[in-house]
């Protein structure tokens, strides 16, 4: 005989089911249990790619762009998926307080190449202290322009997710978050143990204590703003202590990012970013944050700047931005570090696009990137990427 606590627990899950079902034909596929809502949320993106240069991936890669004197093949095609993504988001009053969690992937892992589930978000957050990995706190994406290829333009602060724990309160947000770079992009995210070949390898460089990132973002005169700063701690610590090397040097990043509305159809945007050890903390850097130089850690000084424009016309808008990233190895090159000459020093690139929609959650797009690489011996090289895009949202 069933009991009457499993027709409760029937009725419950049935009512579950359907909620589920009712709110799948309308926007986002909710469903309420109890005083929790959970949604369901995520799109299909398909991604057309035509470099007119060399292949640079299912992402724009800079690092890849021909120089003087390289050689490779020009015209290539692909379409991918990698893109489309899968999420899940709570949210329950608790405490006086919203409980909110979410977690959500795509197929981005490996990326440029891509093909791999990959964790972007996994947190909670409550009274103010979020845990998990998200956004980094460190900038914002106020100066982004939208862009169809998912490669960030260079020189905003970093557009990734990282792990870490952070409280916010009124408009501050504090944050302790991984030492170590994520979301690795083709070597230029380069974490400090500078294995890529062009510094001397650091096999026992450590990340000893977090990194550290403030960021106070508001709204003034119409502008949307964000300042950001952060700290780090680079260090070599030789465990044998046979080699001699036993150093550490502190890092640092600052970020200024605004966006404003200028009327309903025109919106400005635009940031700067700049930091001695910043490292993979400003988008598409092109160096690591430091190297091994005589058995002391020595940092890299890095800036970046970016500027966009969107312009709404008929059903989307035209999006315009350009953005420069650039490295100092002028130190490294004179203490004769190896490889240097050929290392990356500046990366640019410049997207324009249309993003349109014929109806709701149904996208379009259609656009062109050109993007810039110069070496620190002068040396230099440019790439035409050509892209299209369809993506479906639920």
């Amino acid at each position: 005989m069933t009991s009457h606590a499993s027709l409760k627990r029937a009725a419950y899950l049935s009512a579950g089911a359907l909620a589920l079902a009712i709110a799948g034909t309308a926007h986002a596929v909710d469903i309420e249990l109890g005083d929790t809502t959970a949604s369901l949320y995520g799109f299909a993106k398909l991604d057309m790619i035509y470099d007119v240069d060399n292949e640079l991936g299912d992402l724009a890669a800079r690092p890849r762009i021909l120089i003087d004197g390289q050689q490779g093949s020009d015209g290539h095609t692909s379409l991918h998926a990698y893109q489309s993504r899968l999420g899940f988001k709570t949210a329950t009053p608790a405490g006086g307080s919203q409980l909110t969690t979410r977690i959500e992937v795509d197929w981005f892992e490996n990326a440029p190449e891509g093909g791999d589930l990959r964790l972007r978000h996994a947190y909670g957050s409550w009274n103010g202290v979020l845990a998990g990995k998200t956004w980094t706190n460190f900038g914002s994406r106020l100066g982004k322009t939208p862009t169809i290829d998912l490669a960030p333009q260079p020189g905003q602060s970093k557009i990734g997710r990282k792990a870490q724990l952070r409280y916010s309160w009124g408009q501050w947000h504090l944050a302790l978050e991984n030492p170590d770079p994520e979301d690795y992009r083709d070597g230029v995210a380069a974490s400090f143990n500078p294995k890529r070949g062009i510094y001397r390898e650091a096999d026992d460089a450590k990340t000893g204590l977090p990194d550290l990132t403030l960021r106070h973002q508001s709204r003034a005169a119409g502008v949307d703003y964000s300042a950001s700063a952060m700290l780090r701690q680079l260090e070599v610590e030789s465990e044998s202590g046979l080699s001699g090397v036993d150093d550490s040097v502190t890092g640092w990043g600052l970020n200024l990012a605004a966006r404003y509305r200028a009327s309903e159809r025109l919106t400005l945007r635009g940031a700067l970013t700049y930091g001695d050890g910043i490292g993979e903390y400003l988008q598409n850097n092109p160096s690591a944050p430091g190297y091994l130089a005589d058995s002391e850690v020595e940092t890299i000084t890095a800036w970046g700047a970016n500027v966009g424009m969107s312009l709404r016309a008929g059903p989307g808008a035209v999006n315009l931005g350009y953005g420069i990233s650039k490295a100092d190895l002028n130190d490294a090159r004179e203490a004769g570090i190896a490889g240097v000459e050929g290392a990356n020093e500046q990366f640019e690139a410049l997207h324009l696009n249309y993003i349109w929609s014929p109806i709701e959650r149904v996208s379009y797009g259609v656009e062109a990137g050109y993007h810039t690489r110069e070496v620190v011996d002068g040396r230099d090289g440019d790439a035409l990427r050509l892209q299209g895009m369809v993506k479906y949202r639920f």
